[in-house]
């Protein structure tokens, strides 16, 4: 079959490449995969950026992690996932055995690993994935918009870390799929948002038409400028989706005394960090990362009520075999979210936000 890998430690080292098809474990199962999304992790993967050489001992491994499909195989210990079942997936699997793992936080195992970073992941025909990390859908929840339940997940897991209420002001930084998640989930949840980026004018645009009330080009104005300009004061919060250490330092600098920000982003840079006025300014700096088996759940509810909505994130569709001119147009930030479709059905090209 056909599988989209990481070959070598290097950049650049992924290619599409025929594999045998995998065979699945008594607790797994196997899917077979009828979308998959190109994230910000695979693009930094396939740079091979420090942030990922944790896979250089598992390569090589199928990128992609963000999809869902349809149960073709069950193991002989799987009681609850039938033969036809549609799927998606949590793709943090736990070691089982740690205190973190037996108290339902495998995002916190030191040994978990990541389907589609450490082991085979699903920019491929078929994957097998352990069946407790799958979650059921709808019948009438399609499964381009069922692939975005992992970023979506991501996206609630990290507004629940700022613990953002209704009514606070919050400002997003990085108008990628992450960020805009974050800026709609904040919205739901009745907060005032401003999504802020740099010399991203199809992203922000994108953002708008998605639903997203108050965005922001830095190219044009500072980041202080745009806060004033929105809000007239400090903000409440600030959850920065970028990638950039600077910009944790810009969200600091315009969040109010006793005010919190949120890194959600992968950074290669160290952080200076004034701590004195740190100190005194009582702000709370805290880091999401993936998301929970709660946010996960919350992330299927929002698709099934909002999936017409959320599905305005897709920008583009291509078959699996084209994954590295989704790779570019991600790199050039041409596209909001490219997703692959393994079975070859999409007929190439894009889809505009609605």
């Amino acid at each position: 079959m056909l599988a989209i890998r990481m070959l070598e430690a290097r950049f650049g080292a992924s290619a599409a490449v025929e594999v045998d098809a995998p065979v699945p474990g008594p607790r797994d199962v196997l899917v077979a995969v009828q979308a998959v999304g190109i994230c910000g992790s695979d693009l930094h993967a396939v740079a091979w950026e420090d942030g990922y050489h944790f896979m250089a001992d598992r390569l090589p491994v199928t990128l992609g992690h963000e999809f869902a499909g349809i149960v073709v195989r069950a193991g002989d210990a799987v009681a609850d996932i039938a033969v036809g079942d549609r799927v998606t997936c949590w793709p943090t699997v736990g070691c089982a055995d740690c205190e973190a793992c037996s108290t339902g936080r495998p995002q916190d195992c030191q040994g978990r690993t990541v389907i589609g970073l450490s082991r085979d992941g699903a920019m491929a025909e078929q994957v097998v994935v352990p069946a407790a990390n799958c979650f059921a859908l709808a019948d009438d929840l399609g499964s381009a918009v069922a692939a975005l339940a992992e970023p979506l997940s991501v996206a609630v897991h990290a507004v629940n870390v700022a613990a953002c209420r209704q009514g606070d002001r919050v400002v997003v930084l990085g108008p990628g799929p992450i960020g805009v998640a974050i800026a709609w989930v904040a919205q739901q949840r009745g907060c005032d948002v401003l999504l802020a980026g740099l010399d991203d004018d199809v992203r922000l645009a994108a953002a708008s038409d998605c639903g997203i009330g108050s965005v922001a080009d830095l190219s044009a104005v500072t980041l202080s400028e745009a806060v004033q300009g929105r809000f007239g004061a400090p903000v409440d919060c600030v959850i920065e989706a970028t990638g950039a250490a600077q910009s944790v330092a810009d969200g600091l600098a315009v969040t109010r005394s006793s005010g919190t920000v949120v890194v959600a982003g992968i950074h290669k840079q160290t952080l200076p960090l004034n701590l004195i006025d740190f100190v005194r300014a009582k702000k709370q700096l805290r880091a999401a990362h993936d998301t929970t088996r709660a946010a996960f759940s919350e992330a299927i509810g929002l698709l099934n009520r909002h999936g017409a909505s959320l599905e305005g994130l897709i920008t583009h569709r291509l078959p699996l075999a084209r994954a590295d001119e989704g790779f570019a147009l991600l790199r050039r930030k041409e596209a909001m979210k490219v997703l692959l479709l393994p079975d070859q059905a999409a007929q190439g090209g894009s889809r505009a936000c609605v």
